[in-house]
């Protein structure tokens, strides 16, 4: 009698089979966690550039109107996945704007992401829960 030690064909494709599955689930949904942890970029150079805007203000009595007179070393966030811009600014409120770059672009809700010196996060999905 013939021991037959292994695998037959029709195991092995049903092996592959469901590992197809899992990856045509699992691919997409990392995907998605990745771009949403990458706004995270976005959040902390948005909140660091309001703190800034807010010495600046204790000092000058006025919102600076652009990133170099707010001393911010940069316009794009630290892992350079958003620009980061000041849309406006006077004596009474400021505007800040947040917007993607790169692969981070094709995070259609969240291409843009705006803090406002009353605290308004916009749009709110992006910014999490």
């Amino acid at each position: 009698m013939k021991n037959n030690n292994g695998f037959t064909l029709i195991e092995l494709m049903i092996v592959v089979a469901i590992m197809a599955i899992l990856a045509t689930i699992a691919i997409p949904n990392y995907s998605q966690y990745v771009t949403e942890t990458q706004r995270a970029d976005a959040h902390t150079a948005l909140l660091r550039m309001a703190d800034l805007q807010e010495r600046y203000y204790s000092n000058n009595n006025t919102y600076a109107a652009n990133a170099d007179i707010a001393q911010v070393g940069g316009t794009a966030t630290e892992n350079n996945h958003y620009t980061i811009a000041i849309t406006s600014a006077n004596v009474n409120a400021y505007t800040l704007v947040a917007t993607a770059t790169g692969s981070q672009a094709n995070d259609t809700p969240c291409v843009s992401i705006t803090l406002t010196s009353a605290g308004a996060k916009t749009p709110a999905e992006c910014w999490g829960k």
